[in-house]
């Protein structure tokens, strides 16, 4: 692991590298492209004075430590493969059509001699609706 002397000089080091690109930056391209690169190098001493840069080199070490094992055990290859097993089968079912957005059921109202009745899914009122509107010669 790193010292606090080291975090330090790698600090001052790419602050002073992001200062030289927000004065060319600045020059070159205008106001709004100084401001971004001002803004991206002020990031470095906010994560060395908050202690992040740690924080986040023992992340980055943890991931290489677990991406190392992952090469060379079988059992994570299959853990592998269930997992994209698992998304391609969410996508085909996302895919699929449910019983909500078939386009061919479509509600209709069966008439009988004594009224209406209402197929099962179609609104009841609808239906009646309809066969009052048939029934004054409106269709």
């Amino acid at each position: 692991m790193l010292d606090s002397v080291t975090w330090g000089a790698f600090t001052l080091t790419f602050t002073v590298l992001g200062g030289v690109g927000t004065w060319l930056a600045y020059r070159r391209r205008g106001l709004r492209s100084g401001l971004r690169w001002a803004a991206t190098t002020l990031l470095v001493p906010a994560a060395y004075f908050t202690r992040s840069l740690k924080m986040l080199s023992q992340i980055g070490s943890a991931i290489a430590s677990w991406a190392t094992s992952f090469v060379w055990n079988p059992l994570v290859w299959v853990g592998l493969g269930l997992g994209l097993l698992s998304v391609g089968l969410f996508v085909v079912a996302a895919r699929l059509p449910g019983p909500e957005r078939r386009a061919d059921r479509k509600p209709q109202a069966v008439t009988s001699g004594t009224g209406t009745a209402a197929l099962p899914g179609s609104d009841p009122e609808l239906a009646e609706i309809e066969a009052l509107l048939k029934r004054r010669g409106i269709s």
